[in-house]
Protein backbone atom coordinates (compact mmCIF):
# COMPACT_ATOMS: atom_id res chain seq x y z
CA UNK A 1 0.00 0.00 0.00
CA UNK A 2 1.49 3.52 -0.84
CA UNK A 3 1.46 6.28 1.24
CA UNK A 4 -1.27 8.23 -0.55
CA UNK A 5 -3.61 4.70 -0.23
CA UNK A 6 -2.88 5.07 3.10
CA UNK A 7 -3.91 8.61 3.80
CA UNK A 8 -7.17 8.05 1.42
CA UNK A 9 -8.22 5.21 3.57
CA UNK A 10 -7.73 6.88 6.95
CA UNK A 11 -9.45 10.41 5.70
CA UNK A 12 -12.69 8.11 4.70
CA UNK A 13 -12.67 5.91 7.30
CA UNK A 14 -12.66 9.03 10.21
CA UNK A 15 -14.77 11.28 7.88
CA UNK A 16 -12.19 14.18 7.81
CA UNK A 17 -12.64 17.25 5.95
CA UNK A 18 -9.69 19.26 4.34
CA UNK A 19 -9.80 21.49 6.81
CA UNK A 20 -9.28 18.48 9.23
CA UNK A 21 -6.62 16.86 7.78
CA UNK A 22 -4.68 20.23 7.56
CA UNK A 23 -5.08 21.11 11.42
CA UNK A 24 -4.11 17.41 12.25
CA UNK A 25 -0.54 18.04 10.27
CA UNK A 26 -0.75 21.47 12.12
CA UNK A 27 -1.25 19.24 15.56
CA UNK A 28 2.42 17.17 14.30
CA UNK A 29 3.53 21.00 13.49
CA UNK A 30 3.84 20.74 9.79
CA UNK A 31 2.33 23.07 7.70
CA UNK A 32 0.57 21.82 4.44
CA UNK A 33 -2.24 23.27 2.12
CA UNK A 34 -5.49 22.38 0.71
CA UNK A 35 -4.20 22.10 -2.78
CA UNK A 36 -1.23 19.49 -1.32
CA UNK A 37 -3.94 17.54 0.87
CA UNK A 38 -5.98 17.31 -2.61
CA UNK A 39 -2.73 16.11 -4.96
CA UNK A 40 -2.22 13.72 -2.52
CA UNK A 41 -5.50 12.51 -2.38
CA UNK A 42 -5.97 11.76 -5.92
CA UNK A 43 -5.66 8.56 -8.06
CA UNK A 44 -2.32 7.68 -9.15
CA UNK A 45 -3.61 8.67 -12.62
CA UNK A 46 -4.06 12.08 -12.40
CA UNK A 47 -1.69 14.33 -13.67
CA UNK A 48 -1.96 16.45 -10.34
CA UNK A 49 -1.34 13.46 -8.20
CA UNK A 50 1.86 13.66 -5.53
CA UNK A 51 3.25 10.97 -4.01
CA UNK A 52 2.70 11.63 -0.09
CA UNK A 53 6.25 11.13 1.67
CA UNK A 54 7.05 8.70 4.58
CA UNK A 55 8.06 12.20 7.04
CA UNK A 56 4.72 13.71 5.67
CA UNK A 57 2.26 10.77 6.37
CA UNK A 58 4.60 9.77 9.82
CA UNK A 59 3.11 13.68 10.67
CA UNK A 60 -0.40 13.20 9.64
CA UNK A 61 -0.52 9.67 11.99
CA UNK A 62 1.58 12.02 15.02
CA UNK A 63 -0.71 14.43 14.38
CA UNK A 64 -3.78 11.94 14.74
CA UNK A 65 -2.41 10.47 17.83
CA UNK A 66 -2.30 13.79 19.20
CA UNK A 67 -5.78 14.58 18.12
CA UNK A 68 -7.14 11.49 19.88
CA UNK A 69 -5.33 10.76 22.92
CA UNK A 70 -4.02 14.17 23.82
CA UNK A 71 -0.42 16.32 23.87
CA UNK A 72 2.36 14.61 25.40
CA UNK A 73 4.43 16.63 27.80
CA UNK A 74 7.88 17.89 26.27
CA UNK A 75 8.69 18.30 22.57
CA UNK A 76 6.47 16.42 19.69
CA UNK A 77 7.63 13.70 18.56
CA UNK A 78 10.02 13.75 15.69
CA UNK A 79 7.81 11.91 12.43
CA UNK A 80 10.24 9.00 11.34
CA UNK A 81 12.19 9.47 8.33
CA UNK A 82 11.40 6.01 6.87
CA UNK A 83 8.06 4.43 7.17
CA UNK A 84 6.82 0.46 6.93
CA UNK A 85 3.31 -0.78 7.81
CA UNK A 86 4.03 -2.14 10.75
CA UNK A 87 4.53 1.48 12.16
CA UNK A 88 1.69 2.37 10.69
CA UNK A 89 0.04 0.13 12.19
CA UNK A 90 1.51 0.61 15.85
CA UNK A 91 0.35 4.14 15.19
CA UNK A 92 -2.88 3.47 14.13
CA UNK A 93 -3.11 1.11 17.09
CA UNK A 94 -1.90 3.73 19.71
CA UNK A 95 -3.99 7.13 18.13
CA UNK A 96 -7.12 4.58 18.55
CA UNK A 97 -6.14 3.12 22.20
CA UNK A 98 -6.52 0.04 21.11
CA UNK A 99 -5.31 -3.72 23.24
CA UNK A 100 -4.50 -6.51 21.43
CA UNK A 101 -8.62 -7.68 21.74
CA UNK A 102 -9.95 -4.31 20.33
CA UNK A 103 -7.65 -4.90 17.19
CA UNK A 104 -8.70 -8.38 17.09
CA UNK A 105 -12.09 -7.49 17.56
CA UNK A 106 -11.53 -4.82 14.17
CA UNK A 107 -9.57 -7.71 11.97
CA UNK A 108 -12.74 -10.14 12.89
CA UNK A 109 -14.66 -7.21 11.09
CA UNK A 110 -12.62 -7.51 7.93
CA UNK A 111 -13.09 -11.55 8.15
CA UNK A 112 -9.49 -11.90 8.98
CA UNK A 113 -8.60 -13.96 11.82
CA UNK A 114 -5.46 -13.96 13.24
CA UNK A 115 -4.06 -15.10 16.62
CA UNK A 116 -3.18 -12.92 19.51
CA UNK A 117 0.82 -14.50 19.37
CA UNK A 118 0.85 -13.54 15.33
CA UNK A 119 -0.50 -9.84 16.45
CA UNK A 120 1.84 -9.14 18.73
CA UNK A 121 4.70 -9.97 16.30
CA UNK A 122 3.91 -7.01 14.02
CA UNK A 123 4.41 -4.90 17.31
CA UNK A 124 8.02 -6.48 18.48
CA UNK A 125 11.41 -4.33 17.45
CA UNK A 126 12.58 -5.41 13.89
CA UNK A 127 15.86 -7.26 15.28
CA UNK A 128 13.70 -9.42 18.21
CA UNK A 129 13.81 -12.47 16.84
CA UNK A 130 9.70 -13.59 16.95
CA UNK A 131 9.45 -10.13 14.84
CA UNK A 132 7.05 -9.98 11.95
CA UNK A 133 7.23 -7.55 8.68
CA UNK A 134 3.48 -6.51 8.67
CA UNK A 135 2.17 -7.15 4.77
CA UNK A 136 -0.11 -4.75 2.67
CA UNK A 137 -2.92 -7.68 3.84
CA UNK A 138 -3.08 -7.08 7.28
CA UNK A 139 -2.96 -3.47 7.43
CA UNK A 140 -5.80 -3.47 4.66
CA UNK A 141 -8.13 -5.43 6.22
CA UNK A 142 -6.91 -3.50 9.72
CA UNK A 143 -7.94 -0.30 7.93
CA UNK A 144 -11.10 -2.05 6.35
CA UNK A 145 -11.87 -2.89 9.91
CA UNK A 146 -11.90 0.35 10.80
CA UNK A 147 -13.93 1.51 8.08
CA UNK A 148 -16.62 -1.05 9.44
CA UNK A 149 -16.58 0.03 12.59
CA UNK A 150 -16.54 3.78 12.32
CA UNK A 151 -18.29 4.59 9.23
CA UNK A 152 -21.23 2.53 9.81
CA UNK A 153 -21.51 3.38 13.79
CA UNK A 154 -21.82 7.01 12.21
CA UNK A 155 -24.75 5.97 9.71
CA UNK A 156 -26.46 3.90 12.27
CA UNK A 157 -26.21 7.01 15.17
CA UNK A 158 -28.99 8.73 12.11
CA UNK A 159 -32.08 9.30 13.88
CA UNK A 160 -34.59 6.58 11.65
CA UNK A 161 -38.28 7.45 10.47
CA UNK A 162 -40.31 5.73 13.08
CA UNK A 163 -43.66 4.71 12.12
CA UNK A 164 -46.24 4.20 14.67
CA UNK A 165 -47.41 0.96 15.54
CA UNK A 166 -50.71 0.48 17.24
CA UNK A 167 -50.36 -1.72 19.91
CA UNK A 168 -52.76 -4.51 21.00
CA UNK A 169 -52.78 -5.50 24.41
CA UNK A 170 -52.22 -9.36 25.27
CA UNK A 171 -55.11 -9.88 27.18
CA UNK A 172 -58.47 -8.49 26.22
CA UNK A 173 -60.34 -7.40 29.58
CA UNK A 174 -63.57 -7.22 28.30
CA UNK A 175 -63.74 -10.59 26.94
CA UNK A 176 -66.31 -13.02 28.81
CA UNK A 177 -65.49 -16.80 28.63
Amino acid sequence: MTNNDILRRLRYTFDYSDSKMIELFAIAEVTVNREQISNWLKRDEDPDYTNCSDVQLASFLNGLITDKRGKKDGPQPKPEKSLNNNIVFRKLKIALNMQAEDVLAIMALADLTISKHELSAFFRKPDHKHFRKCKDQILRNFIKGLQLKFRSSAEAEEPELETEVEEKPAFDWNKKD
